[in-house]
């Protein structure tokens, strides 16, 4: 469709692109500008009146009208009136005037009386960055039921919009009908989807096959989950196209999204693959999986350490951004892991490095944060998406809420997990002191735990050694003292507790993986969130959910999906109508109707 000059700026300042999203800008409220006969009590309505005489007090204007259509005189008036409202009652003019009406013991009242020429109507009322009638003619010129079916919008759902933006005899009255906000749901999804899909670019892959993955897996000393099988076979299919691959792999804390990483270098074998990690630690672990479960592929692990050397002579590269700096051989396969700790400039940065020409490798990133199904399936238009919901052993961790009077029973609880050289993690809201807080930092804590235990480390995200101290922590320490910087990535297999001071402050989705660092080998794990908080429904749900998947609806429950949505739209909220917990099936509509299947 396309635009005039004078619409297109109108467009940009009410900061919106399409159609669509000028038909999701629906009337705040309606006046209705049609004469009645008989009073609406406390309604505004329309008269058909003669001013019969107008008398100006200090704070105020009072007009008397004989409104005809009701056949009896109604005493309007304006408080603190403005000079121009003056002009608009002249005493023997006969007009019509709206506002509400308020009758007492035979008296009537109209107050702030205003002069209507279009009359005969129910009219919208828009808050916008537009004047009303400005916005109405823009509305009444583009909103038409040629215009939505044409930009693709089914008839039904146009008939709705119509209805909201031009009301027959019904108006509209504070709730919407269920109809009308299943059609703006629609709408608002069908428009963003559609957009997302137009920006899905198709090139032609380096490489289009992929070797089958079985005898691989049945070297391995342990079996593959449903789910990681299921994600292994997206995977394989993807090699096998002849368009580059783009899909994202959604696991939850401990599904084994390792195992998928080293099934795809396997299956892109004798093709090169390379993965980008965001810590040395991470990429560490990861190198020391693939040399221990892939034998077949000759590995190699590059960090701002390594010397430069020439990569060419290996099949799996595994590297932190370092890899950004370095001369990389071609590679047909690339995956990310941890995608959300790079910049989308870094991850570009990679796949380009790698890329022939037009030519480009499969690209698979991988995040340990789960996402509401909805979201997986509205971001399924522009990249295609597994999730892995499972993991492959059931974690025996016990959750609890605790407070000061509960410090006894935690320390007794320290003591005897150290006894066992099993491993404590106390995670603090600061790092340093705060007016602000109830709960002591990092700085005010660490010299109790100092004087009473041995072993004990400390980091934070500010500190510069931090990954040197994780691994030291996690070759001798009894007790580690952190913020959430070590919510994400280092293995620490003899971890059995976690302490999380303040919880109420952070996101559920972030004590879940705070949770998901202990048990990680299968030994009985304990998560205490410390609250000064007497009571909070929020963490007492917390205790008893353990799937990361299920988190995420419970954090879209007490959050109402507003902040999440920045993984999907780096503008923030970017849904109005749309509610992920419980729109999964206008999702699948609307991804039928726009023939998205994943």
């Amino acid at each position: 469709m396309n635009l005039s000059k004078d619409e297109t700026a109108k467009f940009k300042k009410l900061g919106i692109n399409s159609l669509l999203e000028l038909s999701l800008l629906v009337p705040h409220s309606y006046e209705d500008y049609r004469l009645h006969e008989t009073l609406l009590p406390q309604k505004a309505q329309l008269i058909d009146a003669t001013v019969e005489s107008v008398y100006k007090a200090p704070n105020s204007i009072q007009i008397t009208f004989f409104a005809h259509n009701l056949g009896h005189s109604v005493q309007g008036v304006l408080f603190r009136p403005k000079a121009y409202m003056l002009h608009q009652f002249k005493v023997g003019e006969r007009d019509y005037y709206y506002g509400i009406i308020d009758c007492k013991q035979g008296h009537c009242s109209m107050s702030m009386p205003k002069k209507v020429t279009r009359v005969g109507k129910i009219t919208p009322k828009y808050k916008t960055a537009l004047r009303n009638d400005v916005m109405q003619r823009l509305v009444q010129t583009l909103i038409t039921k040629e215009n939505l079916l044409h930009v693709g919008i089914k008839e039904d759902v146009a008939q709705e919009l119509l209805k909201l933006h031009f009301p027959d005899d019904t108006i509209q009255k504070g709730e919407l009908s269920e109809k009308a906000l299943w059609a703006l749901k629609y709408t608002e999804l069908y428009s963003y989807m559609q957009m997302l899909s137009g920006k899905r670019r198709y090139f032609q892959a380096l490489s289009s096959q992929a070797k089958a993955f079985d005898a691989w897996s049945k070297e391995l000393p342990f079996t593959l989950t449903k789910e990681q099988i299921k994600a292994i076979q997206d995977i394989e299919k993807d090699l096998k196209k002849d368009v580059a691959a783009k899909r994202m792999v959604v696991g939850d804390v401990g599904s084994g999204k390792t195992m998928v990483i080293l099934a795809a270098a396997y299956m892109n074998l004798p093709n090169r693959s390379i993965l980008m990690a965001p810590t040395t630690i991470l990429a560490n672990q990861l190198y020391e999986e693939a040399q221990k479960h892939l034998p077949q592929a000759k590995t190699v692990l590059v960090t701002n350490k390594t010397k430069k050397m020439d990569l060419s002579g290996f099949d799996f590269i595994i590297g932190t951004h370092a890899l950004l700096y370095r001369e990389l051989p071609e590679a047909s396969l690339v995956m990310v892991d941890e995608q959300h700790r790079f910049g989308t400039a870094q991850r570009n940065m990679l796949e380009k490095l790698v890329s022939q020409q037009e030519l480009k490798p499969h690209y698979i990133q991988f995040s340990a944060t789960p996402i509401p199904r909805t979201q997986a399936m509205i971001e399924s238009a522009h990249i295609d998406v597994s999730l892995i919901t499972t993991t492959p052993f059931t974690k025996d961790i016990d959750s609890k809420v605790i407070h000061k009077n509960d410090f006894k029973d935690l320390l007794l609880h320290v003591k005897s997990e150290i006894a066992k050289n099993n491993q404590v993690l106390l995670v603090y809201p600061l790092v340093e002191q705060s007016e602000m807080l109830a709960y002591q930092s990092i700085e005010e804590a660490r010299s109790y735990w100092e004087k009473n235990f041995e072993n004990v480390y400390v980091t934070h995200g500010k500190d510069k050694g931090k990954e040197q101290v994780l691994v030291d922590f996690r070759e001798k320490g009894s007790l580690l003292i952190a913020t959430t910087v070590v919510e994400v990535g280092i293995s620490l297999p003899r971890l059995t507790t976690v302490v999380i001071v303040g919880a109420e402050r952070l996101g559920l989705s972030t004590l879940h993986q705070l949770r998901g660092r202990v048990s990680r080998t299968g030994l009985k794990g304990y998560c205490y969130l410390y609250t000064n908080q007497e009571s909070s429904k929020r963490l007492d749900e917390f205790v008893h959910t353990v799937s990361g998947f299920d988190i995420a609806n419970l954090d879209l429950k007490f959050r109402k999906s507003g902040d999440l949505l920045k993984g999907i739209s780096q503008s923030g909220n970017r849904f109005q109508w749309i509610d992920f917990a419980e729109d999964e099936a206008i999702v699948k509509e609307v991804k039928n109707d726009l023939h998205l299947f994943s």
